[in-house]
């Protein structure tokens, strides 16, 4: 009689283990089901990102997936948001770490490190963080714009270096941004100190003091300058910017009425640049770490890398990628670019711009 009650109650576990089975595999089979309620995967960005709807939407169809973007404001202050809610995290993934900010970002270890297959695309120089914390998605070079019908009709040859600038012959002609409130205004500071140093008989602020004296105008913003002061595309009177490298291109694309020359070009002597490399992380406590991947992986591959330059007018990262024809004829590539150690960066940013501040603002 014990023998077999023991018998049924072995058969009772076996049918509940098979019926357990069968529950869980219909569970999984549900979750790769086409018509099963779609995952959402969240992506962090700063305010400037920009990529075409249907190049989501065919991550979407491919992954069953809902792509959620949360924009956060500028990179500083996206980057501290996301450190702040490190242990309740917003998003997925991180979009918009540059290296002016990388060591900072790395520091505070909210992101987990993902080899992407991908990588193999990416061009050495690019790759930044050895650990594959942060993978680089684009990049973009900080320049001096000029006026190319001002520079003709005026004779005057453009600047060969950044000591150029501080000559009679560029007096009153450059308007840059502040450091502390622009990020081309920053990378252009970058620039000087990658150029002068920080010690020695002349440093970046002895620099900027001369600049200074040779009329430099600064304004608070990227577009204030541009839009403001630039004789290129305002009624001001600056016919040297610091912009992007970029800016050509967007000249042409969006000129109204239509132009078939670009009206400004970069200068992309040797040291006269500065460039800023954009990454993707994906952040620790994610809950779709798989499909986190799959989007990082996504975001290398060609048809989101070529669909970035009309969208945020930087390069893709992925070496493979085809420029759009506007690239390839009006923007420019800086002959050597500037750089500095992002973990100097981090370092000395706030003591730097505040020593900017008291030479040429005060």
């Amino acid at each position: 009689m014990k023998k077999n009650l023991l018998l049924m109650f072995l058969l009772v576990l076996l049918m509940i283990g098979c019926s357990g089975a069968a529950i869980e595999g219909e569970t999984a089979v549900s979750k790769n089901d086409p018509a099963a309620e779609p995952q959402t995967l969240t992506l962090m960005t700063h305010d400037s990102f920009a990529i075409s709807e249907s190049v989501l939407k065919a991550f979407e169809a491919e992954n069953n997936v809902t792509i959620e973007l949360l924009p956060s404001g500028d990179t500083g202050a996206a980057l501290n948001q996301a450190i702040l809610s490190a242990d309740n995290p917003l998003a997925d993934l991180f979009f918009g770490v540059d290296n002016t900010f990388m060591s900072r970002a790395l520091e505070a270890d909210i992101f987990t490190a993902y080899a992407s297959p991908m990588l193999a695309e990416i061009p050495d120089e690019l790759e930044l963080d050895s650990s594959n914390h942060l993978l680089p998605v684009d990049y973009g070079d900080v320049c001096l714009n000029y006026d190319i019908t001002w520079f003709t009709e005026n004779n005057l040859a453009l600047p060969t270096s950044l000591a150029d600038l501080t000559g009679p012959a560029y007096a009153g002609l450059l308007v840059a941004e502040n450091p502390a409130t622009s990020s081309p205004g920053l990378a252009f500071m970058l620039a000087s100190v990658a150029e002068f140093g920080t010690e020695g008989d002349y440093t970046f602020l002895d620099y900027w003091a001369d600049l200074r004296a040779n009329d430099v105008l600064i304004t608070n913003g990227w577009e204030d300058a541009y839009y403001g002061q630039f004789t290129v595309a305002s009624e001001g009177e600056r016919p040297l910017v610091v912009s992007y490298a970029s800016s050509p291109p967007a000249e042409v694309i969006f000129a109204d009425p239509p132009v078939d020359t670009a009206p400004s070009a970069s200068v992309v002597a040797s040291g006269m640049c500065f460039r800023q490399i954009e990454f993707v992380g994906i952040l620790k406590g994610t809950e779709n770490q798989a499909l986190a991947e799959k989007f990082v992986d996504f975001m290398l591959s060609q048809p989101f890398q070529e669909d970035i330059p009309l969208n945020m007018f930087v390069f893709p990262a992925n070496e493979n990628a085809e420029l759009p024809a506007e690239f390839i004829e009006w923007a420019q590539i800086p002959d050597a670019s500037a750089t500095v150690d992002p973990a100097q960066v981090e370092a000395n940013r706030e003591t730097w711009i505040e020593e900017w501040t008291e030479v040429v603002l005060r």
